[in-house]
């Protein structure tokens, strides 16, 4: 497959060929995510690009996995995929940019708890957000604010991050390292902490959402 970005240059702005970089979004201790536009049509997008120079054999394999997830999925309440595409010794996943926020960032802007009318709103879209993972047989398994974005104009919410998402309607988890675990701390359900004899399906996805809410 031919590379279509360009090498980064760590002293100067990113380039990515057929691309042009309008902002960072996000920079983590793993992944970074630009706003861009795509030349050929100016169509707004998002471009998320591992950090590490030379990423890990489980790295790679989560950053496919957004991808071949979401790929197929028509929702409004799921992100959109466009490609996912070479880039250096790893992946860049583009997606559509529909100038959404994190829910984190949205309630603190807000400065303020969220009315009652507000929380429904949230919550109801997220449960049916979930409803429709649940069809298509998807757990998601990192439901949490900073994997939910909502544009703060219009209110639409989408959910983000399918990197460690399973495909499978039920998954066993074993006895693993607490230094390892799969998810957010904070946010995960008892059985994907592998010390419960129970699998996991897709009320994992609820426990994290109620937590979620929690915070609201």
């Amino acid at each position: 497959m031919k590379n279509k970005f360009q090498n980064r240059n760590p002293n100067s702005t990113i380039k990515i060929l057929n691309y042009q970089i309008t902002e960072t979004v996000y920079s983590g201790s793993r992944t970074i995510v630009y706003r861009a536009v795509r030349n050929v049509d100016q169509l707004p997008v998002v471009i998320k690009l591992l950090k590490n120079s030379y990423p890990n054999f489980n790295e790679l394999v989560q950053f496919r996995n957004q991808y071949t997830i979401t790929k197929n999925l028509n929702s409004p309440l799921i992100i959109q995929t466009y490609s996912l595409e070479i880039y250096q010794n790893g992946y860049a996943l583009v997606m559509e940019d529909f100038g959404g926020i994190s829910l984190q960032e949205w309630a603190a802007f807000k400065q303020k708890k969220l009315s009652l009318i507000e929380f429904l709103e949230v919550g109801i879209t997220l449960c049916n957000a979930l409803e429709i993972l649940y069809r298509e047989r998807i757990i998601h398994k990192d439901i949490k604010p900073s994997n939910i974005l909502i544009n703060p104009h219009s209110k639409e919410i989408k959910l983000i991050d399918f990197s460690i998402a399973s495909l499978l309607p039920k998954e066993t988890q074993t006895l693993i390292n607490p230094n390892i675990l799969e998810g957010t701390l904070a946010y995960i359900s008892p059985e994907q902490t592998g010390r419960m004899n129970r699998g996991i399906d897709y009320r994992t996805d609820f426990y994290s959402l109620g937590v979620t809410f929690y915070e609201l």
